[in-house]
């Protein structure tokens, strides 16, 4: 919200000036959008081009760390790099299929949280969300630090002191880009997006080509590797060691789940465009993690300090194919620009996340306001704030980040297949084919299971325990703030029943209030307890007084209620409904009244617009406004419940208008 310096009561007004640090903020972040202008969402849309550089580069950019530690796994077993390729390819596959299911269910997008909130009760979302929001935030913390580690793969090991700080900046900035808007944040990126598909595609598809005529010896070494473990550790050692390898690669599928929550910001037809973002980011990610895998295994490559397996590759390359060291440079610089751009997902959805937690009382509701920049401002700076300090706790080592990112991923991958197994269970008399679409969720179930049991097992002292630790604290803090609401509730409805009971008056009125007598304006949100014991408060206070109410209203446009061209047509039908309750109210006990209204992504700016306005329609007014209070005020509550009618009272009385705070005592 810019800060104004407004002329004092009195003198004369002029145009309000703007402050340094309004004027600032407007250079770095841009104007505020017009949030009345029909085309507006589809000026901040992506269509699936885009969608696909902003989401699925989170999907993609996991090869760059993902296929790496299933390498490593396998330790002097790399013939096995062979199968897991194909395996991998085929996971991919499964998991993209699944969750363009769940697309076409959930057109307006939410993921893992609204399947798992629909199909398997509050509690179980509420947790599936839970481990959403740690996952987005490792989403962010590990796509830095794994481009961190790309970048400085260029530098001496001298160097690598600094690569925390330049880690740190990089979150920061992208935190910039983010509260700008989520379309110029893409747009900026895409370029890199494209550089890392060029220059990859070329190390792959030249990689294996130049390693073709050894083929032959290759599948000769890795059969021979195969019957030398086979003797020495059995089938059921191998498999072991398949499965261990398949698991700590789990990283590798991180990212598919960002299209389905990122549904929001796509173009329409929202459906077609999601089916299609996740088909490029399928086929992308399942050619260059199962080509990188293989290409590990032709060239022969090992792990080196102060080095990725990718750099150590790509200099390999370069030995053989004669496109110089400026290639190597292109491709970590691409890679490590395309992590960066990665963190994206993080910063586009974790906050929509957050927006439907708060949206359904499990956070604070504060998390699901728009900026004036149609952002979800405070969820940006929540995911940037969690990511720097799990990075600062991590030291930004990625081989401990990515086990503590693969087990909250596959928890609400593994909750989202659970969900879909008991949509398909329940409509199989109705959907003949429900076998052919229930198969892939079960297949997709035993994979996520698997990988997640498996990595949890191996490495629970090495990351595993804190990434539980950290989503069950969110989850009870969750419940604490879902709790808190629920009693509030409570103690509203019991006071709306009471309200409700009112003496009407015998002859109502439907008259409109007259501009030159006494008018009380009552600012109101949704019909309701809150806004009917101000208005009932006001005739107590003040009997006789005035002589008729304007009821006022802000329709306040969120994070979950911005999804499309027709929201602000939607919205307006809601709050005329309420208003219109309310001057029903209001002329049953006789009381002229009537009602304006506004909207907006910022409640307090316009609100404080909608009073002036009135102010000047009707010369007598006085303003009211409602708000709760608690017997014993806690910290938390101000936290939990926003403080907007004194925002809106410190506005109005500097523009010489009086505002009077009605409180709604809960004790």
């Amino acid at each position: 919200m810019d800060n104004l310096d407004r002329t004092p009561p009195g003198e004369e007004s002029g145009p309000p000036r703007v402050s340094p640090l309004a004027r600032l903020r407007r250079l770095l972040i841009g104007p505020p959008r017009d949030i009345t202008d029909r085309s507006v969402y589809r000026r901040i849309s992506l269509v699936s081009f885009l969608a696909w550089v902003g989401l699925g580069a989170d999907g993609l950019s996991s090869s760059a760390y993902g296929p790496e530690e299933a390498f490593r796994a396998f330790g002097p077993h790399t013939y096995l790099a062979l199968a897991l390729a194909v395996v991998m390819a085929f996971t991919v596959f499964v998991i993209a299929v699944a969750y363009s299911r769940v697309i076409e269910h959930f057109p307006y997008g939410g993921g893992g949280y609204v399947v798992a909130t629909k199909f398997l009760g509050g509690r179980p979302g509420m947790f599936s969300g839970a481990a959403l929001l740690v996952d987005y935030v490792l989403t962010i913390t590990i796509s830095i630090a794994a481009a961190g580690d790309a970048l400085f793969s260029l530098l001496p090991l001298g160097w690598h002191e600094g690569k925390l700080a330049v880690e740190v900046l990089l979150i920061a900035w992208l935190t910039l880009l983010n509260l700008r808007g989520v379309k110029e944040s893409v747009l900026t990126l895409a370029p890199v997006f494209v550089i890392f598909i060029v220059t990859h595609a070329i190390l792959i598809v030249a990689g294996v080509t130049v390693k073709a005529p050894g083929f032959p010896g290759m599948l000769q070494e890795a059969g021979d590797g195969f019957s030398s473990g086979l003797s020495m550790l059995g089938m059921g050692g191998m498999f072991l060691i398949f499965i261990h390898a398949y698991s700590l690669g789990g990283g590798t599928y991180t990212g598919i789940e960002a299209v389905s929550n990122g549904l929001a910001i796509m173009r329409e037809p929202r459906v077609q465009t999601g089916k299609r973002t996740m088909l490029y980011m399928a086929v992308s990610l399942a050619f260059t993690a199962s080509g990188l895998l293989l290409c590990y295994l032709l060239w022969g490559v090992e792990a080196v300090e102060g080095k990725t397996m990718n750099a150590v590759l790509a200099e390999r390359f370069v030995e053989t194919v004669p496109l110089g060291g400026a290639f190597v440079i292109l491709v970590l610089l691409s890679e490590g620009a395309l992590l960066v751009v990665a963190a994206q997902a993080g910063f586009v959805d974790g906050p929509r996340v957050l927006a439907n937690m708060a949206v359904d009382y499990w956070v604070p509701r504060r998390f699901a306001a728009l900026s004036d920049r149609l952002t979800a401002q405070n969820g940006i700076l929540m995911m940037s704030l969690a990511s720097l300090a799990a990075l600062f706790y991590t030291a930004g080592n990625v081989r401990y980040l990515v086990v503590m990112y693969s087990i909250n991923v596959f928890i609400t991958f593994s909750m989202t297949e659970v969900s879909m197994v008991k949509l398909y269970l329940g409509v199989r008399k109705e959907q003949q084919d429900w076998k052919r679409k229930i198969s892939i969720h079960v297949i997709g179930l035993c994979l996520c299971l698997t990988i997640l049991s498996v990595t949890l097992h191996e490495k629970f002292l090495e990351g595993g325990w804190i990434t539980m630790a950290v989503t069950g604290a969110v989850a009870a803090l969750c419940l604490l703030i879902r709790r808190h609401y629920e009693a509030v509730a409570r103690k509203l409805e019991k006071l709306y029943a009471m309200l409700t009971h009112t003496p009407r008056a015998v002859i109502p009125s439907a008259r409109t209030p007259d501009p030159a007598q006494p008018v009380a304006a009552i600012l109101v949100g949704g019909y309701g307890g809150l806004g009917l014991h101000t208005f009932l408060g006001v005739l107590r206070d003040f009997p006789g007084y005035f002589k008729g109410v304007v009821f006022l209203s802000v329709g306040e446009i969120d994070s979950k209620g911005f999804k499309g061209e027709g929201t602000l047509e939607a919205l307006r039908s809601s709050v005329e409904a309420n208003l219109d309750k309310y001057v029903e109210f209001a002329h049953g006990l006789g009381i002229p009244s009537a009602r304006r209204m506004t909207f907006g992504a910022d409640a307090v700016e316009e609100a404080e617009k909608l009073c002036l306005e009135t102010g000047k329609e009707f010369p007598k007014v006085t303003f009211f406004a409602g708000r709760i209070l608690f017997e014993r005020e806690k910290w938390y509550q101000r936290i939990l419940h926003n403080e907007t009618a004194f925002a809106i009272q410190r506005r109005l009385q500097w523009e010489g208008k009086t505002v009077v705070i009605v409180p709604a005592r809960v004790t």
